[in-house]
C-alpha cells in the first residue's frame, strides 16, 4: 500500500485530508510538527509527503530542503500546502525542491489530482519532471563531450566532435550527467528547449574537478532558471572542497555571475560512499588511475548498465606482464597487478564501457605517468572485465578524425582475435545508445 505523510499542526486538516486518502487507498502517517514529521519520513519512507508551510520548530520549507538534502530520500515527493496565495511563496516552495504547491481551502478533488500528477516514489512520470501524459522513455545515454583536455571544435573534428567530457544518461525518471565538459552547455539549450518553464531535477556526477569535466558548469542554462534543480556529486579534491573549486571558476575576473548568485537551485555534495543510490538507479564509484582525485562511476538500470572512467591509467600493461615503469621492483609490479584487478572485477559484465584510451600504443610509451590510458589496453580490459560494448573516449586534442578512424579500426582487429563478443565504437558528439539494445545483444535476446 502507498505511504503518504501528512505534517501539519493543524489537527481538523490532518484528519481531513487523512480520511480523503485513507478512502482511495493510502496508508496515512501524521506529524504535528515538521522534526517530527522528518524523522517519519526517515522511518517509514514514504512515496509522498504533504507538508504544511507554517509549523513550529521546522517549516515547510526546511522540511523539503532537508529531504533533499539526503540522497536516500531522493524517492520521496513532497507537496507544499499554506492558507497564502503569495506566489514569491510558490516559488519558494519549488527551489526548496517541492514539487508542488498545494493553497488551503483544498477540496478532495484537487487534492487528488494533484497526487495524480506526481509519480508516488518517483516525482514525476519521466526523466526530469515531465507531465503526467508523457511516457517513460527506454534507458539511454547520449554523448554531447567526448574530447580530453581542452576543446578542439573545427574542421578536423567535425565528425567525432570537439567539446570535452559530458554524457547524459536517462532512466526511469532519472536525468543523470556525468561530468560538466564544455558539452553541457548543448545539454542544457537541450533540456530548455524540452522541458521550458517545468519544474526540472538533474543529478551531476562528477569524475574529478581537472577543468575540462568543470568548465561547461557556468553555461549551463539551467542553473540560471529557478525552477531547476541541480544536484551536484563529487569527491573532494587535495586542497580546495567540492565547493570552493567550482565556485572558484565562476568568481571574478573569469566569469561575471558567481555561482552563489545563480537562481537555480543548486546543491552541492562531497560523497563519502562509493555506492549509493540516484533515485532507482543504483550507483557504483571506484578510484581511478589518475593525478588528484579522480573516480569512475558504474550505473545499473533495470535496462542495463554503464561504467564510465573518462581518466584513467593502467596501473600495469596488459600485454604480458610488463609493468608500466620496466624498472619497477617485483613487489611494485604485484602491487600494480592487484590495483588492476580491482578495475576489472569493478567493471565485470558491465554493458556499455566508456573509457580513456587517449592514445595509440606509440604515444603512450612517451606519456606514461600523464594519467591517461591507450586503446590496446583499453581493449584488453574491456576483453578481461566482460564489458559488452566499449566506447573510446577522452580523444586527444591532437586526434583528427581521421585518426580516430584509424584507433577504432586498430581496436576491432584486436577484438576480433578474441572469442569474447566485444563491440568497439568511438564516442561521437550526438550519439544515443540505448542500454536494453547492448543488454539484449549480450543474453541474446
Amino acid at each position: 500500500m502507498k505511504k503518504v505523510l501528512i505534517i501539519d499542526d493543524d489537527a481538523d486538516y490532518r484528519r481531513m485530508t487523512g480520511e480523503v486518502l485513507r478512502q482511495n487507498g493510502w496508508q496515512v502517517l501524521e506529524a504535528a510538527e515538521g522534526e517530527t514529521g522528518l524523522e517519519l519520513v526517515r522511518q517509514q519512507r514514504p512515496e509522498i509527503v504533504i507538508c504544511d508551510l507554517l509549523m513550529p520548530r521546522c517549516n515547510g520549507f526546511l522540511v523539503c530542503r532537508r529531504i533533499r538534502s539526503d540522497l536516500s530520500l531522493r524517492h520521496t515527493s513532497v507537496v507544499v500546502c499554506s492558507g497564502r496565495e503569495y506566489e514569491v511563496d510558490r516559488l519558494a516552495a519549488h527551489e526548496a525542491g517541492a514539487d508542488d504547491y498545494l493553497t488551503k481551502p483544498f477540496t478532495p478533488e484537487e487534492l487528488l489530482n494533484l497526487l495524480a500528477r506526481i509519480r508516488p516514489g518517483g516525482r514525476d512520470t519521466t526523466p526530469g519532471v515531465m507531465p503526467a501524459s508523457h511516457t517513460v522513455a527506454p534507458a539511454r545515454l547520449k554523448f554531447w563531450g567526448v574530447r580530453g583536455s581542452i576543446p578542439t571544435p573545427g574542421p578536423s573534428t567535425v565528425r567525432y566532435g570537439g567539446n570535452t567530457s559530458c554524457i547524459e544518461v536517462r532512466a526511469g525518471n532519472e536525468i543523470i550527467i556525468l561530468d560538466a565538459g564544455t558539452g553541457l552547455r548543448g545539454l542544457g539549450r537541450e533540456l530548455m528547449a524540452e522541458f521550458g518553464d517545468q519544474p526540472l531535477q538533474l543529478t551531476l556526477l562528477l569524475s574529478h574537478t581537472h577543468w575540462d569535466h568543470i568548465q561547461g558548469l557556468p553555461f549551463f542554462q539551467p542553473i540560471y532558471q529557478p525552477h531547476c534543480r541541480l544536484r551536484i556529486l563529487g569527491f573532494e579534491g587535495a586542497r580546495r572542497g567540492l565547493v570552493n573549486v567550482l565556485s572558484g571558476q565562476m568568481e571574478s575576473p573569469y566569469f561575471p555571475v558567481p555561482l552563489k548568485e545563480l537562481p537555480g537551485n543548486i546543491e552541492i555534495v562531497e560523497l563519502r560512499d562509493l555506492d549509493f543510490q540516484v533515485g532507482p538507479v543504483r550507483v557504483r564509484a571506484a578510484f581511478a588511475n589518475h593525478p588528484g582525485i579522480c573516480v569512475g562511476y558504474q550505473l545499473f538500470t533495470d535496462q542495463g548498465s554503464v561504467a564510465f572512467f573518462p581518466d584513467n591509467e593502467p596501473h600495469c600493461r596488459h600485454e604480458g606482464t610488463r609493468a608500466v615503469a620496466p624498472t619497477k621492483k617485483s613487489a611494485s609490479l604485484d602491487y600494480a597487478r592487484a590495483e588492476e584487478q580491482k578495475i576489472i572485477e569493478f567493471l565485470r559484465g558491465t554493458d556499455v564501457l566508456i573509457l580513456d584510451t587517449q592514445y595509440d600504443c606509440a604515444e603512450y610509451e612517451t606519456h606514461v605517468g600523464w594519467g591517461h590510458g591507450c586503446v590496446d589496453d583499453g581493449v584488453a580490459l574491456a576483453l578481461n572485465s566482460g564489458a559488452k560494448q566499449l566506447y573510446l573516449f577522452h580523444h586527444d586534442p591532437d586526434h583528427t578524425d581521421e585518426k580516430l578512424d584509424r584507433m577504432v579500426a586498430h581496436a576491432r582487429e584486436l577484438a576480433a582475435q578474441e572469442p569474447a563478443a566485444l563491440q568497439v565504437d568511438v564516442a561521437r558528439e550526438g550519439a544515443v545508445v540505448e542500454l536494453a539494445s547492448v543488454a539484449g545483444h549480450r543474453t541474446g535476446t
